[in-house]
C-alpha cells in the first residue's frame, strides 16, 4: 500500500473509532419525511424555483419570481 494511503487508511480508522462506524440505512426503503421546521422552509424556497430543460436534455432551476437583471447585477 502506498505512503498516501497507509495515511488515509489511518485517518479513517481514527475517525470510525469517535465517531462509530458508518450507517448507510435501507436505500429501498422510503425517504421518511420529518415534517420539521427546516424541511417546511426548504419546500417553501424550492417553490420559488421551476426546473427547466434544454435542447440537450441538461435540467436546471429558473427562479420564477426573477425580476430580470438589475442596475447592481454587473455579469451583464
Amino acid at each position: 500500500m502506498g505512503r498516501r494511503m497507509e495515511g488515509f487508511v489511518h485517518v479513517t480508522e481514527r475517525l470510525q473509532s469517535v465517531f462509530g462506524p458508518a450507517t448507510h440505512g435501507d436505500t429501498d426503503g422510503p425517504v421518511v419525511h420529518k415534517h420539521d421546521d427546516f424541511e417546511t422552509a426548504s419546500e417553501a424556497d424550492l417553490k420559488n424555483f421551476d426546473v427547466e430543460t434544454d435542447s440537450e436534455g441538461h435540467h436546471y432551476a429558473v427562479r420564477n419570481n426573477d425580476p430580470g437583471p438589475t442596475s447592481t447585477d454587473y455579469s451583464l
